[in-house]
Formats: C-alpha cells, structure tokens, sequence
C-alpha cells in the first residue's frame, strides 16, 4: 500500500492511503494559517509516488518547489516530533506555465474547446446572449469555420448581425443588441488578457500527465499572480475547461493503487462565484464522475463553506487549518465546519479550530473501506523543498530547460473563421470594382456597388479590414464613406 505522510502528533502518524487520492479533498484555513505548505507537502507526497501534479500559484510561493529546502531549527524540530525517519531536503521536477507568458510557457486553448456554456460563464451573459453564442457555434460548425481565437468570434457575431434576418427563420432572433453588448464584453476580455489564452498551439492535456525520467511525477505550475488579479473569471473558466477536457479526454481505469493525475484549485471560491445554476451541475457531475478516470481534484479556500454542498459531498480528505471566530457569522461558519467532521471523543472540534497555530491542522482523511476517519490535531509535516520563490533567474533557468520549451512558445495563426470571411469580402469587394457603377452624389442614394463594398466591410468584422474597403472605395467614389 502506497502512502503520503500528511503530520502527525505525539500519538500518532496520520497518513493518506494513495489508492484514495481521487476521491478528492479540501484544504482550508484562514490566510497565514499553512495552507501554501499543505498543498507543497501533498504535492510533493504524490510525486514522489510517480503521480503527476497540476497547480495554481496565487501568490508566486509555490515555486520553491522546484528546488531542495534547506535546514532550519524549527524544521529539524517539527521532523523530531513528528517522528520522520525518512526526511531530506530534495527537488521535484517541475515545468512552470503562464497564461501571459511572462513566467512560464503560454498555456492556449481554442473557443472551440472551451465551448459555448463556459465562455457564456466567461462573458457574463444573460440567457438572450447565450442563445445567440450558441447559435454562433452550430453556424460555424455548419459552415466549416473554425473558431480558434478571439477574432474568429468578433468576425462570425458580426456576420451573424448583418445577415440577422437570413439567419432568423433556422436560429431564431438575434438582435444587434445582443451582439453588440457581446462584442463589448470580448473587449473587456481581450483587455484583460483573453487574447494570450485563445489561440494556437493548443496545450495538450497529456503535457500534464508526464513523470521524469526517474518516474517522479511532473509537477505542472501555473502562475497566476496576475491571472486572478486581472481576470479572476478568466482563472475559473481555464480551470473548468480543464476539468471538462480531462473528463472527456481520459479513458477509464477503475480503482488503481494511485491517481492518474491530481489538480489542486486554490482560491477555488472563484470558480463558482455568480456561476448559473447549470454550470455548477456540469462541475458536480464532473467532480462525481471524474474518479474513474483516475483524477484527484483539491480545493483550496479560506472555508470549506465556499464549495457548493452538493460538491463538499465528494470530497474525501480533509484539512482544516485555524479560522476565525470574530463575528457571529465567523462562529456559524466554525460550528457548520466542525460537523462536517466525523467526531473524536478526545477533541472538541468547533474549540480547536478556533485554537490551532500556523502549521497545526485538523485532518480526516479515508479508510480504505472509503469511510473517513475521526479527526485528528496535528502539526503538517514540514516540506522536503523550498519554503517560498523562485528567483527570477532560477525561474528563468527552469523554463529554459524545460522539454516543452519550443513547443508552446510560438504562436501559429492558420486560416479560421477570421480569414474565410475576410476572403468572402474581399471577393464581394472585387465584383463591385468590376461593375464600375456611377456615383449618383446630387441624389444622396448608394449605387449597388457601393453597398456591396459597404456589406463586405461589415462583414470582416474588423477595423483593419473595414479600413482596407473604406480605401477601395475612396478610389472608386471619390471622398470618405
């Protein structure tokens, strides 16, 4: 039986039985309380059994793990008392990702892959808004349009609105307005940074599922010090759409000795803040279903009462570091913690919550009968890598090193929805210059070749590409249309 070593007390040792690891769990605590160290600790424990490891790192500490600890009194202290016989100071194979490509290799997906009902998360769109997104998606798929970044879906919305009643009598209404408001928030989006995220090469999930070469699982960090600052939603929607392709994507393995694969999700809150009702039944079926498939996914949270209930349900193992109790909502949160606990007649678990230092943690985790244990008090076992960054040059080093370096990083742009419309205009553009119309100025109406270039302008969807028709017809017309 495969184990990862959690803490342990005067009594005890509590230790995680692997071939539980994907039945899910929690780790929570309030903020200073060990729950960086938790999620270093289990990372670590399951790499070292040759189980690959993905994670966010919220507050860019996360990367000491890439290189070995050093010694420290109180480490040495917390090995004694715990009674580690095992103990030293190692490194994990570690390959660092970024959405901006600043401090990892670019992590990109298509809009196709992310699909109509996360991007409608994404955007934030009403129900109206939805339906015409979903609509944009059956349109493209029937016209041999791919949708791989953020213009290929400015440019198809935009040929949705200008052929709206073309389209109406097979896809129902789509208003100017709904597009409109659309349009503004890809805006928003690319603002924050979408564009980087949307595109091509794509990252294949099986770059997360590697072990070295001395079969210890990779351990995959995505940096996101600024993802959650200046997209928070764009964090969640990545985070989803990689549990969905995960569900999708992998086959079947049953109950093994160990997980395929694990995700830890910190500030997990924000993958269902002002989630519609039918995404979080998507995540709960995916949490519930994804097991078999070998996955372990992690929750990290200031409280466990920021997951949905139907989800907390799943989750096996759990950690819960100090919270606490100023105000009578804190005391709520506190009590409806501690039942989620099975009880242990030594501890009174609503009081210890309250009690634990930094590093202490009350920990539950499954028999291998799948039922949990009592709670326990103990001090987390300190971690064999670094407390805390990389430098930049370490950081810089790594990633330089890293197999995947020429992989991801150059962008490709092929030919996709953006390019086949601006084809269609271009062509419509060119049979309105062959019919050399007259242009009827004294009587203010538009030649039929005129609103030809007109209807190809508006038709790419873009302001470079209506800047090339105004040009054409500035030469055919004379002045600025």
């Amino acid at each position: 039986m495969q184990e990862i070593l959690i803490g342990g007390n005067e009594e005890t040792q509590i230790l995680m039985n692997a071939a539980m690891g994907n039945r899910h769990g929690m780790i929570s605590g309030a903020t200073g309380t060990g729950k960086t160290v938790t999620l270093q600790i289990l990372a670590e424990g399951y790499s070292r059994l040759g189980v690959p490891v993905f994670m966010a790192d919220i507050k860019g500490d996360l990367s000491g793990i890439a290189k070995p600890g050093q010694a420290h009194e109180k480490i040495t202290e917390r090995i004694e008392s715990i009674k580690i016989t095992d103990f030293q100071f190692r490194a994990n194979p570690t390959v660092f990702w970024d959405i901006f490509a600043q401090n990892g290799h670019p992590v990109r997906t298509t809009i196709s892959d992310m699909g109509p009902l996360l991007l409608s998360h994404l955007l934030e769109l009403n129900d109206t808004q939805s339906g015409v997104l979903y609509s944009c998606f059956k349109i493209a798929d029937e016209q041999g349009m791919l949708l791989l970044d953020l213009k290929d879906l400015r440019s198809m919305l935009s040929w949705m609105a200008d052929n709206a009643k073309e389209l109406s009598s097979d896809y129902g209404n789509i208003s100017s307005a709904s597009v409109g408001a659309m349009q503004r928030r890809l805006l928003v989006l690319e603002e924050q940074g979408a564009s980087h995220f949307f595109g091509e090469p794509a990252i294949q999930i099986d770059d997360f599922c590697r072990t070295d070469f001395s079969g210890n699982g990779v351990i995959s960090i995505l940096d996101a010090t600024d993802l959650t600052s200046k997209s928070p939603r764009l964090y969640a929607a990545f985070l989803l759409w990689l549990l969905s392709d995960l569900f999708e994507t992998l086959p079947e393995v049953g109950d093994a000795d160990r997980p395929k694969l694990v995700l830890f999700f910190d500030e997990a809150h924000l993958l269902f803040d002002r989630a519609p009702r039918v995404l979080i039944d998507k995540i709960e079926q995916i949490v519930r279903l994804i097991r078999s498939k070998g996955v372990g996914v992690y929750f990290i949270s200031q409280s466990p009462l920021d997951i949905p209930e139907d989800i907390l349900g799943q989750l096996g193992l759990k950690i819960q570091h100090a919270l606490r109790a100023y105000t009578p909502k804190d005391r709520k949160t506190i009590k409806a913690v501690a039942e989620t606990f099975r009880s242990n007649p030594k501890l009174d678990t609503e009081t210890v919550i309250k009690e634990l230092k930094t590093g202490e943690a009350l920990v539950s985790v499954l028999n291998t009968d799948g039922s949990p244990t009592p709670v326990e008090r103990i001090f987390i076992r300190p971690p064999e890598s670094r407390i805390g960054a990389l430098s930049a040059s370490e950081r810089t080093e790594a990633i330089t090193r890293s197999p995947y370096k020429d992989r991801y990083d150059q962008s490709i742009d092929r030919e996709s929805a953006y390019e086949m419309l601006k084809q269609k205009a271009e062509h419509m553009a060119e049979q309105a210059a062959q019919q050399k119309p007259e242009v009827r100025r004294s009587s203010g109406r538009q030649s039929a070749g005129e609103a030809l270039l007109k209807s190809a302008a508006r038709s790419i969807g873009s302001q470079i590409g209506r800047q090339i028709i105004r040009g054409i017809m500035g030469s055919l017309f004379g002045g600025k249309r």
